[in-house]
This record gives C-alpha cells, sequence and structure tokens, in this order.
C-alpha cells in the first residue's frame, strides 16, 4: 500500500501537503525598487531587507505578504548594492558609489562610514565569516577588471587578490574553508582556500557559455546558488562544480539571492528588469540555518 493512502485510511484527519520546489513566484508586486534592485539579506529575526527600495540610496523591509516600506535613506552620494548582518545585528552595506562599506545601527538607524578606500574601485557584494570579517568583491566595470577585498572587523580593508576579471558574486562555503567569486563579463567562478592570512590556491570552479552572473548563496550542503543575470535562472552548482538544476524566474535579469523562511529554504531573488522579488523553495536550507 503506498504511504499516502496508508496515512489517509488510518489517519483520516491527517493533511498530507505537496509542496513545489524550485517554481518561482512573485513575494512582491513590480516596480517597487529601481534598476538597482538588488542586496537581499534576512537578519536574525527573520526580515528580509532590499536595496534601492523607489529609488536610490535606500533600504526596504520587505514584509512575508509582499508589501515594502522604508528602512532607512543612505547619506548622499551612496547607493546600496549588498547587504550583511554581523553578529551584534548591525547592517553592512556596500556602497558602490561612495566607494564604502557602511554600517546601519539597526537600534538606531544610525549610518556610519565602516570601511572606505580610495584604492576600491566599487564595493559590489559581501559576504561574512563567523569571525565578522567581510570578503568583497570590487569590480572596474569600465576596465573589466576587479579586485577582491577583506574587511576586519576594525574597518581595515586588506586587498587579497588583484587583477582579476569583473568580480561581481562572492560567497563563503559553509566550512569557510573555500571562497567563490565570480567574473561577471568572464563568466567564470573561481574558487580559492581561506585561512588567517588570505586567500590561496585560485581554480576554476565552474565557467558559463552564455549569458552573465551576479550575486551567489551556499546551501547547507555546499550547493552554489548562482545569479544568471540576462538569462533569467538561478543555477544550482555542487561543491564539485557539477551543474545540479537551474531554476527558472520569470525576470531575466537575476541579481541576486537569498535564503530566509522559517526553515531557511525559501529563496529571495531580485530582477531587475521587473524591479521586484521572487522566490521560490529548496530542498535544502541555507548555509546559516
Amino acid at each position: 500500500m503506498k504511504k499516502v493512502a496508508y496515512l489517509l485510511l488510518f489517519f483520516p484527519f491527517t493533511k498530507v501537503e505537496a509542496q513545489d520546489f524550485y517554481v518561482a513566484k512573485d513575494l512582491t508586486a513590480e516596480n517597487l525598487f529601481t534598476v538597482n534592485c538588488e542586496g537581499p539579506s534576512v537578519d536574525k529575526h527573520g526580515d528580509l531587507f532590499v536595496v534601492n527600495f523607489q529609488k536610490d540610496g535606500t533600504i526596504g523591509l520587505v514584509h512575508p505578504d509582499g508589501k515594502v516600506e522604508l528602512y532607512v535613506t543612505l547619506p548622499e552620494g551612496s547607493t546600496g548594492n549588498a547587504i550583511q548582518f554581523d553578529k551584534e545585528g548591525n547592517m553592512l552595506v556596500a556602497d558602490f558609489s561612495a566607494h564604502n562599506i557602511l554600517k546601519v545601527d539597526t537600534k538606531t538607524k544610525k549610518v556610519s562610514v565602516y570601511s572606505h578606500s580610495d584604492q576600491f574601485s566599487q564595493p559590489n557584494d559581501i559576504c561574512i565569516n563567523k569571525k565578522g570579517q567581510l570578503f568583497a568583491s570590487d569590480p572596474n566595470w569600465k576596465e573589466s577588471t576587479g579586485k577582491i577585498w577583506r574587511i576586519d572587523t576594525d574597518g581595515k580593508a586588506v586587498l587579497l587578490q588583484d587583477k582579476m576579471g569583473t568580480t561581481n558574486g562572492i560567497e563563503l562555503s559553509p566550512d569557510e574553508k573555500t571562497l567563490y567569486v565570480n567574473e561577471s563579463v568572464q563568466r567564470v567562478v573561481w574558487a580559492f582556500d581561506v585561512d588567517a592570512k588570505g586567500i590561496s590556491n585560485k581554480r576554476k570552479f565552474f565557467d558559463f557559455p552564455d549569458f552573465g552572473m551576479d550575486g551567489m548563496k551556499c546551501d547547507k550542503e555546499g550547493n552554489l546558488f548562482v545569479s544568471r543575470y540576462d538569462k533569467g535562472v538561478i543555477a544550482i552548482i555542487s561543491p564539485q562544480g557539477k551543474l545540479i538544476r537551474e531554476v527558472p524566474l520569470k525576470g531575466k535579469k537575476t541579481s541576486n539571492i537569498t535564503f530566509g523562511g522559517k526553515d531557511g529554504k525559501t529563496c529571495y531573488v531580485t530582477l531587475q528588469d521587473r524591479k521586484c522579488v521572487e522566490i521560490f523553495r529548496s530542498m535544502i536550507p541555507g548555509k546559516n540555518f
């Protein structure tokens, strides 16, 4: 006897629910954000934040029902690109237009400069380790080059890698021993070993024959979720560098992704053409859940 039939026969009031995994649907309405819609990030309370709500230089708080409200406005000349939260709950924001990493005190909403360097081209994407150190991609779009930085907890910026392609998405593996960085124009994902001194052993992890890449996140098993800009999919790549599946989105300009929800299995994806947030369910939770 099939399991579902057995349950219905002996437990007639048991509700057996089917769940669609890897099927995208809208969370928010279209056109709530600007063309720079990206940087989704979930705090320790499960709240979702996305940069550039209604106008550039803002951060929106996205409610579970898809309604969005203004959370904070950044200083004049600053534009958010990515968000991470530190252990104290502060919001750290990559500010590409003013060449900063900003800190937003989530208790007071006061915004301050956490890190600045005249050598920054435009901090783009960031990830954070358990020590509170940030790793930041820093592309120069005009030159099709890029750098990788580590931002220590005192705000000091340490250059880890120079003379790369257009560095964009950046993510640590669950054990934090591997750093993944993609180059949008060159369409390559690189992997590095991580140690106390920095990064080493650069090696090609995956490359795509077409379309671009943007933000990336890992699930708990180390699979890498890659935003395929202009293709409109999230590519899921195993830790061994094999393409597992592609999740199609309604929009084409997939800019970034993060995990959230009560079980960590809800994927929030920002779309720059639709200027909204789409969601889908993953069978595996994000690495922080």
